[in-house]
């Protein structure tokens, strides 16, 4: 069984966000969230979907989404 992985998508501007959600989403992406405002969709996917993301109309730009922890204010270490 494929091991499902978190994916952030970033996309072009020339198209409706919507419409590229919809192709990812067809294409096997679980969308999670669509920021339009930073141009990024956010999802679920194994690996070999993740492949044929790169590949929809509209997309830039297929990376793990990495969480990130900056830690309580005053903290000596963020990540």
């Amino acid at each position: 069984m494929a091991t499902v992985t978190l994916w952030l998508i970033t996309i072009s501007s020339d198209q409706p966000i919507q419409d590229i959600a919809t192709r990812l989403s067809a294409e096997g992406l679980t969308v999670r969230e669509v920021l339009e405002e930073i141009g990024c969709i956010t999802g679920a996917a194994d690996d070999a979907t993740a492949q044929r993301l790169k590949q929809v109309q509209g997309v830039l730009d297929v990376a793990p989404d990495v969480p990130m922890d900056l830690g309580p204010p005053g903290a000596d270490e963020t990540w």
